[in-house]
C-alpha cells in the first residue's frame, strides 16, 4: 500500500490534497491495460483516413464512466462509497473524444446501499467540478459553444449528467439547481420506478407519473436533456410525446437485435427518431449482443448500430457506450453482489456467453477508434462518420440546450 504522501499514476485526480490522509481510496486497475485484440483490416490508405476524420471530428461520447474501478474487486463496497472519484485524464486525452458526457456512479453507491440522495449528489457533483477545475486542458461544457471551443482549442469537455431523477424526489426546483451547477442531462428512471415514472426492471411500467410530466417540462424549460435510457417502454414513449424539444437514449441497443429489458423496442426507436432524437449505442458488457454473436465484441454492438440506422437514419444514430476503466465484467457482478439481485446484468433467461470485456470497445480510450474503423472499413462516407461521431449529439444539444 502506498504510504499516504504518495501519487501514483492511477490517482492522477484531486491534485491538491493528499491521498490517504485528505481522503481514503482503494488501489485502483492500471487504465493503460488492454485486453482486446480487435484491429479493423484496413489498408495504409484507410489508417490514415480513420487518423484524419478522428482529428478533424467532434468526436462525443453520449455516456460513458471515464473513471477507474479498484484493482481488487473485494474492494467494490468501499469503492462505492468514495466520493472522490478517481478519472483516468491522461488516457482520457489520448482518447481523441473532444467531449464525453460523464455519467457518475450515483444511481447504485454512494453513503447508502438503496442509491445516493440528493446530498449525495450535489456533494459528488461539486467535488467532480473542483477535480476538473485542476486538471489542464479539461473544461465543462454548459453550452455548444463549449464544446466547439474544446475542439478548437484541443481541449477535453465534459458535459456533467446523472443517469436518475430519484435524488430530486418531488422537488421540482431541485431540476434548477443541478442546472446551475452544471448538469445538462439527466435520465429519469434508473431501472426501479421512481417518482416520475417507470424503469426496465419493473414488471408493469404505467409511464410518466403526473409528476414526471411536470419534471420533464421543467427540464424542457431550462434547458436540459432529458434521457429515458434505463426507463421502461411506457414511460420511455410518454417521454418522447410529452417534451417540447427532442429527447435521448444515451445509452442503449435495440431489442429487435436482442430481446432484453435493456434495450429498446422498434416502436420507442422510430418515435424517438420522429420527434428528432438521438439513440446512442451501448457496449458495456453482456448489454449489446445478438444471435449472431452471443459472446459480446464490437461485432455484436455494431449489429445494434446497422439495425438502428436502417430503422431511424443514420442522422438520429451515435453513440454512448458506457465504457470503463478496469475489469467491467467483474464490476458488474460485484455490483450485483452487493445489492442482492442483478441489477446490472440480467441475460432475460437468454443463452449468453459471458465475456472478460468487450473485444474492441473495452474503454474509452479505444471506442473511438475501433468504431471508425470499423465504420471506414464497411464503407461509411465522411460525412455519415462524422455525424455520428458527434455530430448528430450536436445538432440535438442545438435544439434543447438553453
Amino acid at each position: 500500500m502506498n504510504s499516504p504522501a504518495a501519487k501514483p499514476p492511477d490517482y492522477e485526480s484531486f491534485p491538491y490534497v493528499t491521498r490517504g490522509l485528505d481522503y481514503s481510496a482503494v488501489e485502483l486497475a492500471d487504465p493503460s491495460h488492454r485486453r482486446s485484440t480487435f484491429a479493423p483490416g484496413l489498408d495504409v490508405a484507410d489508417r490514415e483516413r480513420t487518423e484524419r476524420l478522428l482529428a478533424e471530428s467532434l468526436v462525443v461520447s453520449f455516456h460513458d464512466h471515464p473513471q477507474l474501478l479498484p484493482a481488487d474487486m473485494g474492494d467494490i463496497d468501499s469503492f462505492l462509497r468514495t466520493k472522490q472519484e478517481q478519472t483516468a485524464f491522461s488516457e482520457l486525452r489520448r482518447s481523441g473524444l473532444t467531449a464525453v458526457f460523464d455519467n457518475w456512479f450515483g444511481v447504485i453507491g454512494g453513503t447508502r446501499r438503496s442509491g445516493w440522495k440528493w446530498e449525495d449528489l450535489v456533494t459528488t457533483l461539486g467535488l467532480r467540478l473542483a477535480d476538473i477545475a485542476h486538471q489542464d486542458g479539461v473544461v465543462v461544457a454548459r453550452r455548444v459553444a463549449d464544446i466547439l471551443a474544446a475542439k478548437r482549442e484541443g481541449q477535453l469537455a465534459f458535459v456533467m449528467g446523472t443517469e436518475s431523477a430519484a435524488m430530486i424526489e418531488n422537488d421540482l426546483d431541485r431540476i434548477d439547481v443541478l442546472y446551475g451547477l452544471g448538469i445538462r442531462q439527466m435520465g429519469l428512471v434508473y431501472a426501479e420506478a421512481n417518482t416520475l415514472g417507470g424503469g426496465q426492471k419493473e414488471a408493469a411500467d404505467a409511464g410518466l407519473t403526473a409528476f414526471g410530466r411536470r419534471a420533464v417540462a421543467r427540464m424542457n424549460a431550462v434547458g436540459m436533456l432529458v434521457d429515458v435510457s434505463h426507463a421502461g417502454d411506457r414511460t420511455s414513449r410518454d417521454a418522447i410525446d410529452t417534451s417540447s424539444t427532442p429527447i435521448a437514449i444515451t445509452h442503449a441497443g435495440a431489442r429487435a437485435v436482442w430481446p432484453i429489458a435493456r434495450m429498446k423496442p422498434d416502436d420507442v426507436l422510430l418515435a424517438l427518431a420522429e420527434r428528432g432524437g438521438v439513440l446512442g449505442i451501448e457496449a458495456a458488457p453482456h448489454t449489446t449482443l445478438s444471435h449472431d454473436h452471443r459472446a459480446q465484441s464490437i461485432e455484436s454492438v455494431m449489429q445494434h448500430f446497422v439495425h438502428a440506422v436502417d430503422l431511424m437514419g443514420i442522422e438520429h444514430v451515435a453513440f454512448g457506450p458506457d465504457t470503463l476503466y478496469g475489469d467491467h465484467a467483474s464490476f458488474q457482478h460485484a455490483i450485483s453482489d452487493v445489492l442482492g439481485s442483478s441489477t446490472v446484468f440480467d441475460p432475460g433467461g437468454l443463452d449468453v456467453e459471458q465475456v472478460t470485456h468487450v473485444d474492441g470497445l473495452e474503454n474509452p480510450t479505444e471506442n473511438f477508434r475501433h468504431i471508425t474503423g470499423w465504420l471506414v472499413q464497411h464503407g461509411y462516407s465522411d460525412t455519415d462518420i462524422q455525424a455520428v461521431l458527434g455530430g448528430n449529439i450536436l445538432r440535438l444539444l442545438g435544439e434543447v440546450w438553453r
